[in-house]
């Protein structure tokens, strides 16, 4: 096969990857673009984590840190090692390449005693995460926490990790053989399907290393203004209208928010129709999540159609802050029957290019919804029966349109087969003198 065809049938494998071809072109070469990020792993070395199954654990580090892009002024990593006490092993400022970072990941030993797991978040928290250590108070910095355990803690871990929570990290829970799953689920951010992994042994461990990989790998220059419409009519209620809240601010985790890349607008509609704040107005998550969080429930009507038609002459204007040539992303969330008609308006939007998603929960109209919905339909309009149940539905939204060229006509793919040809070049050179020595050995046998 000639390397064009080899390159081609990587193109084509990658595309056949469950995770989005993009990234997985990407990833295949080498060339992820992770978005800056605090990274901190906290790592359980008690007495029930062998040494052969502690050095899995640090294979599993060194692999996911190659899938990042370390610096500086990119992704930093820590790790926080512990067992009934805590130790700062590495901490975000002390490394800026990925070669320091695996060599001194190499050299962590166990300590070998008890399990104190809060004690261990408690110190990524204050410690770990701190500027002192090297953490960054910009708010477009994400921070997150992979704690891996194979054990029941010795301590509360509920209080602290949602106190971690609320600090703004995101934590990834990953247990081991007899780990018990239910403080798993309370350490874990939310989603808790996406946030909660568990292997049998510290063996299988390391097939979870493409995931963080994936996780980390974002695609750039995602402009996309996106606008919430959210249901406040009375049929909501106050607790339920808490949760849907939290909901968007599960979303907006999601999205590459800053003042080049994504923007958030929300409008909430009953009987009238009123803007909680325009594209553009904050541009990074906590201000954003913060907005969110001081929306006022208004009750009454539910003029869904309305609030559409607000959505395509109003929101997505210039003059409230759509950039113009970026994409526009619609979120509806209903939990009724609208009281006006929502065809025309629903019609205009789509017609207007806006991608438009329909959610609804309890007595929602799945036609409405569907009406709503940009095609195909079956992957733009989602229901379920309970509000308590609608976080499942984030992970499906995939909202940010990354405006990337095809990995296999863009110019990494021509940096890709640079390092497909120094590698073939270096097998040939070692195929030439094995082929040598084994002519050498049938001539002495001759």
């Amino acid at each position: 096969m000639t390397l064009p065809g080899f390159v081609m049938l990587l193109c084509i494998l990658g595309a056949q990857a469950t995770m989005d071809p993009r990234n997985a072109a990407a990833m295949a070469a080498g060339l992820c673009n992770t978005k800056p990020t605090d990274v901190v792993f906290i790592i359980d070395s008690s007495r029930s984590v062998r040494p052969a199954e502690f050095e899995q654990v640090k294979v599993f580090m060194a692999k996911v840190i190659d899938g990042l892009n370390v610096g500086p002024d990119a992704t930093r990593v820590g790790v926080v090692n512990y067992a009934s006490q805590v130790k700062n092993e590495v901490s975000l400022k002390s490394h800026k390449t990925k070669a320091a970072l695996v060599k001194a990941v190499s050299k962590i030993e166990p300590l070998s005693t008890g399990t104190m797991t809060g004690l261990a978040i408690q110190f990524a928290m204050n410690v770990a995460f701190s500027e002192a250590e090297g953490a960054r108070k910009s708010p477009d910095i994400s921070k997150v926490a992979i704690i891996v355990t194979d054990g029941r803690p010795q301590d509360n871990i509920q209080n602290t990790a949602a106190r971690a929570r609320e600090a703004g990290i995101e934590i990834f829970a990953i247990g081991v053989g007899r780990v018990d799953m239910t403080t798993l689920r309370q350490m874990a951010s939310e989603t808790l399907e996406d946030h909660v992994d568990y292997v049998e042994s510290y063996s299988m461990i390391e097939k979870l290393t493409k995931k963080f990989q994936e996780a980390f790998c974002a695609c750039s220059n995602a402009a996309t203004d996106v606008v919430f419409l959210i249901d406040g009519s009375k049929s909501v209620r106050p607790e339920n209208f808490e949760l849907v809240k939290k909901w968007i601010n599960l979303i907006i985790d999601k999205l590459d928010v800053s003042e080049t890349n994504t923007h958030v607008g929300l409008v909430q509609y009953s009987s009238t129709v009123k803007q909680e704040f325009p594209l553009g107005r904050y541009n990074n998550k906590k201000a954003l999540k913060e907005a969110v969080k001081k929306m006022d429930y208004m009750e009454r009507g539910t003029m869904t159609g309305l609030a559409i038609s607000f959505l395509v002459d109003t929101s997505f204007t210039p003059n409230q802050g759509a950039r113009p040539g970026v994409p526009k992303v619609g979120i509806v969330f209903t939990d009724g029957r609208s009281q006006d008609y929502i065809g025309e308006a629903a019609k205009k939007a789509k017609e207007n290019g806006f991608k438009m998603y329909a959610v609804g929960v309890g007595n929602a109209i799945e036609d409405e919804l569907k009406i709503i919905a940009s095609e195909p339909v079956t992957d733009h309009y989602f229901y379920t029966a309970d509000f308590k149940s609608i976080n499942q539905i984030v992970k499906k939204l995939q909202i940010n349109v990354c405006q990337v060229e095809d990995p296999c006509e863009c110019k990494s793919i021509v940096k890709f087969q640079k390092k497909v040809e120094e590698a073939l070049q270096a097998l040939t050179k070692k195929l030439e003198a094995v082929t040598k020595r084994i002519a050498a050995l049938e001539n002495k046998i001759v």
